[in-house]
């Protein structure tokens, strides 16, 4: 939670006295934005729903500027955002927005495990041969437009490179925008098939007859954006995508491109719909988010895919510092009969249980539902004096209880005893939430195999 959930009214000792000035029409003045050094004054106005000349009883100013706020919180442009009435003329009220800015430059130097979460590495003995190493430049306000530019190169147990750019308001109407960006990667060791619900690899550096890298990928994306409001946002991501397997991958598994290939070139097509109106999107605490998608990857047998995806986020306050979420996500792919290449569903990313955090279940249709209630144990800031715009640290922490059920269902690969039935589990936790939009989760799970452990997820945006 950002410290910055601040509303002034100057006149608010008025406001409470005379509730009837609530319902008085009053007229926007002028819009005053101070505190932005790097970000355009346009870029922070986009985000209100109200502009100058604009006629709005006091009552509806006031949830304006509250909804302002989280809006620009979300944009991940700002540490901080007060918004106030700075003058009264007679029915006209001025506004002021100050912002204070966050660090955009991001030079930082690379160090990650190769394994899909910190449990799957633990079961690796913490092996420092299974960590990436490198370089990582992101500027996330390239032009003030609030357009971002990443580039990585890594080495260590991956070769990887990428360079990606993201313009959202590329228009004067501040309504379209556009990206682009390429990858290339080589993996010295490859996930080749799923063994009792955990991934089975096969590495290189163990097999006499394989070459130094058992997998290689080339991409290229082009991106284009519309968000025609405040809510709403479109999606239409195509790439190009070339990728090649050795032959000690199709030893292992024949099945892992289909009709027994070990290279497919083939384009991909993505449609996103996005609408979004949460306190903070980073944890929300209030509020809806819904997100569907829908892909088609290939053109040929060699690689045939449509996958429609969808997710939605609900989140309640129920009395003071106490809140209730529900989070539901489901994929659906088609035809039923996958490769292995394509079917990674439950356990990667954020799609999985929290108790079975250690398992992976592929398939072709699934999801799952999460249901978490949140309680406000503390909240303070740390002093931090080097940065005008960055004088402190907030700390927010919350006890949570939970419970979520999920489904995987595969025709094809049945030897996993979790696939096709019900999956369900609870817990307990500690999470804590700090700036930008850093979370840590120490979660401690039971899950229906009569297991039980504590977890940890690590989230960020930078």
């Amino acid at each position: 939670m950002p410290s910055g959930r601040k509303y002034l009214l100057l006149f608010l000792p008025l406001f409470f006295a005379l509730p009837t000035l609530a319902q008085i029409p009053c007229v926007v003045g002028q819009i005053i934005v101070t505190g932005n050094k790097k970000t355009k004054n346009y870029i922070i106005r986009r985000e209100l729903s109200f502009k100058s000349g604009d006629t709005l009883t006091l009552n509806n100013l006031v949830n304006a500027f509250r909804t302002a706020h989280d809006r620009l919180i979300n944009t991940h442009l700002f540490n901080e955002v007060i918004i106030f009435a700075k003058d009264f003329r007679g029915y006209t009220v001025d506004v002021e927005i100050d912002v204070k800015e966050r660090w955009y430059i991001f030079p930082l130097p690379y160090f990650k495990p190769v394994d899909r979460n910190i449990s799957a590495w633990a079961q690796k003995n913490y092996s420092l041969s299974r960590v990436n190493y490198g370089g990582k430049f992101a500027h996330y306000n390239f032009t003030g437009r609030n357009d971002n530019l990443t580039a990585w190169l890594i080495t260590g147990y991956t070769r990887q490179f990428e360079l990606y750019y993201n313009q959202p308001y590329a228009d004067n109407a501040l309504k379209q925008g556009f990206g682009f960006g390429f990858n290339f990667a080589q993996l010295r060791e490859v996930d080749v098939l799923t063994v009792n619900n955990t991934q089975g690899f096969i590495n290189s550096d163990t097999i006499p007859y394989a070459g130094k890298y058992l997998t290689r990928q080339l991409s290229f994306s082009a991106r284009y954006f519309y968000r025609p409001g405040l809510k709403v946002r479109h999606t239409v991501n195509g790439n190009v995508v070339s990728t090649s397997i050795d032959s000690a991958v199709a030893v292992w598994n024949p099945h892992y491109f289909s009709n027994g290939k070990r290279s497919l070139v083939y384009p991909e097509l993505t449609y996103t719909f996005n609408y979004t109106d949460v306190d903070y999107v980073s944890y929300p605490l209030d509020g809806i988010i819904f997100e569907s998608s829908l892909t088609r990857r290939g053109i040929d047998r060699d690689m045939n895919l449509w996958q429609w995806s969808a997710r939605l986020t609900r989140s309640w306050p129920l009395a003071r510092k106490w809140w209730f979420g529900v989070q539901s996500i489901g994929v659906v792919k088609l035809p039923l009969s996958q490769p292995f290449y394509d079917q990674s569903l439950l356990g990667y990313g954020d799609l999985y249980l929290r108790g079975l955090d250690r398992y992976v279940i592929d398939g072709t249709a699934g999801g799952v539902i999460r249901n978490t209630l949140f309680h406000q144990l503390f909240h303070f800031d740390i002093p931090f004096t080097h940065n005008v715009s960055f004088d402190h640290i907030p700390i927010h922490i919350y006890a949570t209880a939970f419970s979520d059920c999920g489904y995987a269902y595969n025709r094809d690969f049945k030897a996993n005893s979790l696939v096709n039935q019900l999956l369900y589990t609870a817990g307990f936790g500690i999470d804590i939430v700090t700036f930008y939009d850093l979370s840590f989760k120490f979660d401690y799970s039971f899950n229906q195999l009569g297991q039980n452990g504590l977890f940890l997820h690590i989230r960020n945006d930078f």
